[in-house]
């Protein structure tokens, strides 16, 4: 499926006792046709109110905490079995999502992490909302903004992001020492009070054309520091989310899912897979 161009891959495990290693998402991740942003696995529920409990990996087999394309695509496949509204379980907390069209979807991401040690960043600073990028990186803003979405943001605003080398500049900042738990790496342009156009480095799987968390750590960092409302658009390579950070501090997202396809995997595709 996809989630505004988000290549994500669902991986149904709810009848099998199986876990996913890290070295089974990169073989899969490789399988012709199968490549994906994100691989999220479904496994039973572990509490009787829940409708599944969610995995989610990156191209690479590390683990993520959040992902709100995929979250929406995993609401659209289990709509087909008439549940217009879900709760999830992820290693991160419970995720609600809730039907809006036929092919539209809203999250619930929770509260965002401010704090620099909810991001975390590598050493205490003042004030989240601008940080120093020390060391620097060449060709990179000297200060960003950064947020946990359940995972690491850095946001760096800038004039024009059709400028920016983001095959050069991701993956130095995503490892940059500031985070240690490396980062999602977003550069956003400012069109209007309620617009916001983005391009992101996702950590752990590179550029891509959408990532939802990394909107709703934009929007947040926006309105943190006056650029914009609590409520905007976001324009990303492969489509718009709709971002809102509502009175009660949980940041909403909604936008588009498409099925692609249904397959079933190969075990053959596992063989001679290195750890």
């Amino acid at each position: 499926m996809n989630g505004a161009g988000n290549e994500i891959l669902i991986l149904d495990l709810r009848g099998l006792d199986h876990e996913v290693a890290p070295q089974d998402a990169r073989a899969i991740a490789r399988a012709p046709g199968l490549r994906f942003d994100q691989l999220m696995t479904l496994h039973a529920p572990r509490r009787a109110e829940d409708d599944a409990f969610m995995r989610i990996y990156n191209i690479d087999g590390s683990l993520s905490a959040a992902c709100g394309n995929g979250t929406r695509c995993v609401a659209f496949a289990l709509a087909r079995e008439g549940k217009d509204a879900l709760r999830l379980e992820t290693d991160a907390g419970l995720v609600e999502t809730w039907r809006l069209a036929e092919r539209v979807f809203a999250v619930d991401m929770g509260r965002p992490g401010l704090e620099w040690r909810d991001i975390p960043l590598a050493h205490e600073v003042a004030d989240t909302r601008s940080v120093a990028l020390e060391p620097p990186v060449a060709g990179a803003p000297t200060h960003f903004s950064a947020v946990s979405m359940g995972n690491p943001h850095a946001v760096f605003f800038v004039a024009d992001a059709a400028l920016v080398d983001l095959e050069a500049l991701g993956p130095a900042l995503e490892h940059h020492p500031l985070f240690p738990q490396r980062a999602n790496i977003s550069f956003a342009q400012i069109l209007a009070r309620d617009d916001i156009l983005l391009r992101v480095w996702e950590r752990g799987t590179g550029a891509t054309k959408a990532c939802g968390s990394a909107a709703c750590a934009t929007l947040v960092a926006a309105a943190r520091a006056g650029l914009t409302q609590r409520a905007a658009r976001l324009r990303l390579p492969g489509g718009d989310l709709e971002i809102d950070w509502r009175a009660d501090d949980h940041v909403t997202m909604t936008g588009p899912v498409e099925f692609e396809f249904e397959t079933t995997l190969d075990p053959r595709i596992f063989q001679d897979v290195a750890a």
